[in-house]
């Protein structure tokens, strides 16, 4: 089962078929926005068929490696959030990606969506380590990551094929015995550590030139 969480009016819930329709339309209406930051298949086509993206998500979480979440403001479908690699046991980790459509970008809807799919895998899933990365040129998310505190733990270079090409991210975790009151509760009783989430200007600098 996927929870659905609720903070103000910002609500993720499971990712259902019906939702196709809608989440094709933003991501459409999305393109100029989003496209920068999509992950590609460097051996595959460049189109993307969100009917069977969700058919593959659901098939995913059943199978205990995913949650395949749908973000939501004032009922209003404003995104989607993936926990997905789920590995159980000794490493008890997952990575998170999201995208929200840019009309609603500026709300703190994805700092709280993030905030709340994680401290659901640390608190109910029993999870261990939540890992987010990040392309050195996407601000926005690299404010979510500082909001929120996710310490940061190096440059990863080429790790992830985004719009075409293979790109550096910057790599952000927690770890459940860092967050004694949850993630969302820090972040919203103000309690963040200052400088957490913050890349190194070396890394930054590193991230500005090729790799050899």
């Amino acid at each position: 089962m996927i929870p659905t969480l609720r903070e103000g009016a910002v609500t993720i819930r499971g990712v259902r078929g019906r939702d196709a329709r809608q989440l094709d339309r933003e991501l459409m209406d999305n393109r100029r926005w989003l496209r920068t930051w999509e992950a590609t298949n460097p051996r595959g086509p460049m189109n993307f068929d969100v009917r069977a993206s969700i058919r593959s998500l659901v098939a995913n979480a059943r199978a205990g490696l995913g949650l395949p979440f749908v973000i939501e403001y004032d009922g209003e479908i404003a995104g989607q959030l993936n926990v997905s690699s789920i590995t159980w046991g000794s490493v008890s980790s997952a990575t998170i990606g999201y995208w929200v459509a840019e009309r609603f970008a500026g709300r703190s809807i994805t700092p709280t969506a993030v905030a709340l799919a994680t401290d659901y895998c640390f608190s109910q899933l029993g999870l261990h380590r939540m890992e987010i990365c990040i392309r050195p040129e996407n601000h926005a998310s690299l404010r979510v990551v500082e909001k929120l505190g996710f310490r940061y733990e190096g440059l990863r270079r080429r790790f992830i094929h985004i719009n075409g090409d293979w790109r550096d991210h910057f790599c952000f975790a927690l770890i459940a015995e860092e967050l004694p009151t949850g993630v969302l509760r820090r972040w919203l009783d103000g309690t963040v550590p200052p400088g957490a989430g913050v890349v190194p200007a070396a890394d930054r600098a590193a991230a500005q030139q090729p790799p050899l």
